[in-house]
């Protein structure tokens, strides 16, 4: 039976995301319709510039008092697309106490206290859904959280943001240098004018600990997630990289401790060989790739950002959502019932590459190769190319502690032969 009265959603934010869910929920009124099992419909939108232009959004809905909207007691569900820490968590939290479902997708605020959020949205018997909060379009949270929830996830590796996957693409493809790269993402829109959330990490790190809590089934902060930026690979590092048969990429990498009782979560460049499938992401797409026991490894591959994606991925969100009020319950809330600990980065097992600036002279590779065998670091592969008494050296090591790594590049700078150390990068995805 088809509900006659209508499911009404407060939308707080109408930038680009906002307006397209607005768009999309009243042209496509009939079909959201039919699949939820009754009408769905905006009440109100919350603002904070009333005067801004919106095409397609009717000015009757606009307010700039979003506490009063989320207060409303006909509220069913709250679409949060504003980001930011606050006002986004006062206002999810009186949307709970208030008894609507929250969709969100706010990385920073899921990162920063999610644990928070989701024992408020169990309190109050409400939903709390973010698909959108991850790479956009791309279905991944719901799968981890629903489709592999009988599975044991021991790995997650992927690229989550999309400009800094354009640049290093650009940089790949056609030899541009980082500020080139940067300057064609800006001009194309896919960087902001301030680039730092993206190019320094924080945007995939916040990302990164979303997806290591949904998991691993424990509880990851943002900062739990070792983090570096991009804003330091060179050409010459790509230049390394083809040499060996890989490619670089900005990864978020997320795993569990072979011995099961840890989890890390990182977020850093890495050279990867070109046979693994996310060397073949080009452009601002975005791909998660997932290694579970029984599952073995499953791609997620698509669009991470944008108005249509993310409005995509917060509309099937809200139908869920909506479906669940319809019946009465709710969806999965937060599992974090391991309770593992976030090991530091020192513990991680990875590989280098290390680039070295070198005087050309006898005796230089074996004062390397002892610094490495000193801090119990096994080298894979050397390659020395030498001139005028200058020369590269670049070693690529096996895996080890990263704090045994980071400790032999130390050592390295001290060494009398060395002049210095032009770049360090990790190896991932062998």
């Amino acid at each position: 039976m088809m509900r006659t009265r209508p499911l009404k959603v407060a939308l707080l934010g109408c930038g680009v995301v906002g307006s397209e869910v607005t768009r999309i929920m009243t042209t496509h009124a009939d079909d959201l319709t039919a699949r939820i099992g009754a009408p769905v419909e905006i009440a109100g939108i919350a603002v904070r510039r009333p005067g801004r232009v919106r095409a397609g959004v009717p000015e009757e809905l606009i307010t700039t008092d979003a506490t009063a909207l989320v207060e409303r007691g006909d509220i069913d569900v709250v679409i949060e697309v504003i980001g930011g820490i606050e006002p986004a968590r006062s206002l999810i939290t009186k949307a709970f106490e208030n008894g609507a479902s929250v969709v969100s997708a706010n990385k920073a605020l899921l990162a920063d206290d999610g644990a928070a959020l989701h024992a408020a949205a169990e309190k109050y018997g409400a939903d709390l859904y973010y698909e959108a909060a991850v790479a956009g379009a791309i279905p991944l949270v719901r799968p981890l959280r629903e489709s592999l929830a009988g599975d044991k996830v021991n790995r997650v590796l992927g690229i989550v943001n999309g400009t800094t996957n354009f640049i290093l693409d650009k940089m790949d493809t056609s030899g541009a240098g980082y500020s080139e790269a940067l300057d064609e993402a800006t001009a194309l829109g896919y960087a902001e004018a301030d680039p730092t959330a993206d190019v320094e990490g924080f945007d995939a790190a916040a990302k990164a600990a979303i997806l290591a809590g949904i998991a691993f089934h424990t509880r990851v902060r943002l900062d739990d997630v070792y983090r570096e930026g991009m804003t330091e690979v060179t050409a010459a590092d790509f230049a390394s990289a083809k040499q060996m048969g890989c490619t670089i990429k900005l990864l978020a990498i997320c795993e569990r401790a072979a011995d099961g009782r840890s989890v890390t979560a990182r977020v850093h460049p890495a050279m990867i060989p070109l046979s693994h499938p996310l060397a073949s992401v080009r452009e601002a797409y975005n791909a998660v790739f997932v290694e579970a026991e029984a599952a073995g490894q499953l791609m997620f591959y698509g669009p991470g950002a944008g108005g249509s994606p993310t409005a995509s991925a917060v509309l099937g969100d809200l139908v869920a959502v909506c479906r669940n009020k319809l019946a009465g319950s709710t969806g999965p809330g937060e599992s974090a019932y391991t309770r593992l600990p976030v090991s530091p980065m020192g513990e991680v097992v990875t590989r280098y590459h290390i680039s070295l600036d070198v005087a050309d002279k006898p005796g230089v590779l074996a004062q390397v190769a002892t610094v490495f065998a000193a801090h119990g670091v096994s080298i894979d592969t050397v390659r020395q190319t030498g001139k005028d008494g200058e020369a590269s050296l670049v070693v690529v090591t096996h895996r080890a502690p990263d704090a045994a790594l980071t400790a032999t590049v130390e050592a390295l700078r001290k060494l009398d032969t060395v002049r210095g150390v032009a770049s360090i990068m990790r190896v991932e995805g062998e």
